[in-house]
């Protein structure tokens, strides 16, 4: 009975790793991709993944199952003191794979050609905690990653972008792939906002974020991964504006924001059932979303929670105050912000157009400010002055005013030009510096008398 647990309890982990790629309408270089990812996340090889796909694909969730007594055991198939020997060569350089560490046991005679399997070595070192992803943990800590969670509610969130279904929303009905952004409180475990998105860019993050902020006011703090969606410069400017403390996990570490990963494989069972009601929108997906949401987990016991409460009761129940801030301030940290170098007309160059910032600025760096939505009037800051508002510059038939030159660049009327004047003193000094020629016809006339 424990065995067949076990063996149903890999086999489930091995549906939730596959889940990715047994969504309809993937193209081959799509599931390159996705393939590619799952092996750099959880370990192991390309070929492994494929045969799991294959014995899934063939016999289903029973075709996952570890086999019986039909198989040899990895204890039988690995002596234990060539596994040894394996987990010391992976010790001895974590990067070193798995087919690098069977040719070294083969060129030094401890086993024979072929008889360690690629795939039975990769199994056996991921139970022993020396897979490339555990290598990889341990180099960054020296330690192994421990739970840890806040002790009340807005300390710390996190958010994770999860790949979805198709949709057919594309040009003609063609299906497109959408995405879940979701923003997790770490102290109750409550979803404060989570969406479909039509497109994987910057954008998504920052409506969800914004979304979460309205609702529930700002965190202390924000913990990310290291995605382009998150790491941007749009980020730490709007962070810093919020006063929220901005967090990036160690690259290679997706352990770090498991609660938000964990989240995300709760998702996949409203996915199964999402495809059962074949919505044809991404207004609809969201709506069914939001339902299972409020019903499937907001409101159900959570067994990381003490005294499995719902994650709606434990952020509710929180005595924490919420800190919500002015309509005006979250507007200006949710605006965009590029740098831009001022030319010699006192002007930018800003998606194709021309904006007059002033001749005082000329050869600095600026930092435009602007709404996406509407970039007829952009905002300049620069250290030391109030920011203010630049318009685009509209080239008439006449030029109009020239700008005035502030004072100090004004030019000073003189009544004779000083490089002149220098130059010709400088002239008569040479001159009377100069020794005079000698005349050698006088000497020899001299000479004659």
């Amino acid at each position: 009975m424990r065995d067949q647990k076990k063996a149903e309890a890999i086999a489930s982990q091995r549906v939730h790793l596959l889940s990715p790629l047994l969504a309809e309408g993937l193209d081959p270089a799509k599931e390159r991709q996705i393939r590619a990812m799952i092996c750099e996340q959880s370990g192991i090889s390309d070929r492994t993944l494929r045969r799991y796909l294959a014995q899934y694909k063939a016999e289903g969730f029973s075709g996952l199952k570890p086999k019986g007594k039909g198989r040899q055991s990895s204890e039988d198939a690995i002596p234990a003191n060539i596994l040894e020997q394996a987990i010391l060569l992976r010790r001895e350089l974590p990067k070193r794979s798995v087919s690098q560490i069977i040719s070294i046991l083969e060129w030094d005679g401890l086993v024979q050609p072929g008889q360690i399997k690629r795939s039975t070595l990769q199994e056996k070192l991921t139970e022993r905690g020396y897979s490339s992803r555990h290598m990889r943990m341990y180099a960054d800590s020296g330690v192994a990653a421990r739970r840890f969670q806040k002790k009340y509610r807005n300390q710390l969130w996190h958010s994770d972008i999860k790949y979805a279904l198709y949709l057919p929303i594309g040009k003609d009905g063609a299906k497109k792939q959408v995405y879940l952004v979701t923003f997790v409180d770490d102290a109750t475990r409550l979803v404060l906002h989570g969406q479909f998105y039509p497109v994987l860019d910057q954008v998504i993050v920052e409506d969800c974020f914004r979304q979460a902020i309205l609702k529930y006011g700002v965190p202390e703090k924000v913990y990310f991964d290291n995605g382009s969606q998150y790491r941007n410069k749009w980020m730490i400017r709007a962070c810093a504006k919020m006063g929220i403390r901005l967090i990036y996990a160690k690259p290679y570490s997706p352990e770090a924001t498991g609660k938000v990963e964990r989240f995300n494989r709760v998702v996949d069972s409203f996915l199964s059932e999402a495809v059962l009601e074949k919505p044809q929108t991404l207004d609809k997906l969201n709506e069914l979303f939001q339902v299972w949401l409020t019903e499937c987990y907001q409101n159900k016991p959570h067994s990381g929670l003490n005294g499995n409460i719902s994650p709606e009761t434990a952020y509710r129940s929180d005595k924490k105050a919420l800190k919500f801030l002015e309509p005006e301030t979250i507007t200006s940290a949710f605006l965009h912000a590029e740098d831009r170098k001022v030319d010699k007309a006192g002007c930018i160059s800003f998606v194709g157009k021309k904006y007059e910032v002033g001749l005082n600025f000329i050869g600095c760096r600026v930092m435009v400010v602007y709404d996406p939505a509407n970039i007829e009037e952009i905002s300049i800051e620069y250290e030391g002055h109030e920011p203010f508002k630049a318009r685009e510059l509209v080239i008439g038939e006449r030029t109009g005013n020239r700008p005035k030159l502030p004072e100090h660049l004004q030019p000073q009327l003189t009544e004779s030009s000083r490089l002149l004047t220098a130059a010709a003193r400088k002239n008569k000094q040479r001159k009377a510096d100069q020794a005079p020629a000698v005349s050698y016809r006088t000497i020899r006339k001299g000479g004659n008398d």
